[in-house]
């Protein structure tokens, strides 16, 4: 079983030094997604599993490795080339790392506690409708066995039941805000056995016992329970690409195609009541499939950096030559919107115009940045390029430390527009090997994208912001 005496949960940023976190390698049940099933599972197009693994993820875990937990890889790149054990949860050859941790490890960790393990079945097999029969064989399961049938559905080479391929997008189930855990209440069916496993472990693997009252859970609005089959209801749904932690008292929501207004409304009430933290920002942004979730549309590289598409937020201008457009029904009809909510304040809440008068103001002011605010925009803010690299995550970064930031290789106008914001752009091949051979180092690499491949992660529909769940960073403010 997983331990790590010295645990701690504590995020209070996007963009301090990465120390640990979650994540959720590709499984199975990422290869058995079929074409007439890939949009109710929340996917384009079926992906090629090796291809995933092999020449894309494997890559992530190794520089995540290197930054988080080096003693795990250091000298061992050429040998771990040719041993997929090492990426293995289940083989006695796995990482293990407590810094790098994989769910299917603390999956199996607490399916080894039988009384665990029977519940954890039962509340599946209620959700999936499986037959009692098949309950009890499954009850009968090793830890290891089960854990792969209830991430991939597959059990005795038969589908029970449906996989869960957006399990690789960790972050989007949970979020660690400060020392709490905010746990996702999700919008589509194709994702709720996610958070049913995700609930299990927080609540009984060991690792998280510290924390166990500092777990949030979204309750179901009571306006849910009064209204009539006539009405309009509009679920409360939050999901955690909706959520960024700006520092220790602020953060942000993103009202999306994901989170409902009434999600991010029990989430500033539960934040608010357990003093987590002391203002939240609600961006709406259209309720979309290219934009799903908030990360889609901008994530933080430094203090005073963003990376963002630039044209939802822009304001429509009239056009005079065309008198069209003086109509309403020609107006976007969901356009942007952002409020900001002060805890204790029962005035109006504080609004900004634009997302660069928000990112502005939260780099001076919540981040204390002394220099002036660079937004670096998708596809270098050039159409067609700014939506066709949003659409595959050009906006989707994850930051290993201030300024150094994981990118997919294929949006070239963003990474040229990165160069001319003075970045420093390197291949991840190319990183590793100058990691291990010592030519350079992780404290010492700044202002840095690296490139990773993406030619079938990216049609997954997401980037490593979506991949990665962070619970322990350094504090950006000292």
């Amino acid at each position: 079983m997983l331990t790590a005496p010295d645990f701690i949960i504590s995020n209070s940023s996007e963009i301090g030094d990465l120390q640990c976190l979650l994540i959720h390698s590709p499984d199975i049940g990422l290869g058995k997604v079929v074409p007439n099933k890939a949009q109710d599972w929340l996917f384009e197009d079926i992906v090629h599993l090796d291809t995933i693994r092999r020449k894309e993820y494997d890559y992530y875990v190794k520089v995540l490795l290197y930054f988080l937990d080096a003693d795990k890889i250091k000298g061992k790149l050429a040998a771990i080339e040719s041993d997929r054990d090492f990426f293995k949860p289940s083989k006695a050859g796995f990482h293990n790392s407590s810094k790098v941790i994989e769910f299917q490890t603390l999956l199996i960790d607490i399916l080894s506690e039988q009384t665990v393990k029977e519940k954890l079945v039962s509340a599946v097999c209620g959700m999936e409708n499986v037959t009692y029969h098949l309950q009890q064989q499954l009850n009968d399961a090793s830890a290891v066995e089960l854990a792969k049938t209830l991430l991939s559905g597959f059990f005795n080479q038969q589908f029970l039941f449906a996989p869960i391929p957006n399990f690789i997008f960790s972050r989007d189930v949970a979020v660690a805000i400060n020392r709490y855990l905010l746990i996702a209440k999700p919008a589509k069916q194709a994702r709720l056995r996610e958070t049913l496993l995700v609930r299990y472990i927080f609540f009984n693997h060991p690792l998280f016992s510290a924390y166990r009252d500092n777990i949030i859970e979204i309750p179901e609005s009571i306006e849910a329970f009064l209204e009539t089959a006539d009405e309009s209801h509009e679920p409360t749904t939050l999901e955690c690409g909706d959520v960024m932690v700006v520092n220790h008292n602020h953060i942000l929501i993103g009202c999306s195609e994901r989170t409902s207004t009434r999600g991010a409304n029990a989430a500033i009430q539960l934040l608010f009541e357990k003093d987590v933290v002391e203002k939240v920002t609600i961006i709406k942004i259209p309720q979309k499939r290219n934009f799903m979730h908030l990360d889609t549309v901008f994530t933080q590289v430094k203090r005073n950096v963003w990376v963002l598409l630039k044209s939802l937020f822009d304001l429509e201008e009239v056009d005079l030559n065309n008198p069209i457009s003086h109509f309403g029904d020609t107006k976007p009809k969901e356009s942007p919107e952002i409020l900001q909510f002060t805890k204790g304040k029962t005035d109006s809440p504080r609004r900004f115009v634009k997302l660069e008068e928000l990112l502005d103001d939260i780099s001076h002011n919540d981040l204390q940045s002394a220099e002036p605010t660079q937004f670096i925009y998708s596809g270098n803010n050039q159409f067609p390029y700014d939506s066709r690299e949003q659409w595959t995550d050009s906006c989707n970064l994850l930051a290993l430390k201030e300024g150094v930031v994981l990118a997919y290789d294929r949006n070239d106008k963003t990474v040229e527009a990165f160069e001319q914001n003075g970045f420093n752009i390197i291949k991840v091949a190319d990183l590793l090997q100058k990691l291990e051979s010592g030519e350079l180092s992780v404290d010492t690499i700044k202002d840095t994208v690296i490139l990773m491949p993406s030619a079938e992660l990216s049609r997954a529909r997401g980037g490593f912001h979506c991949m990665s769940m962070p619970l322990l960073r350094t504090p950006i403010l000292k």
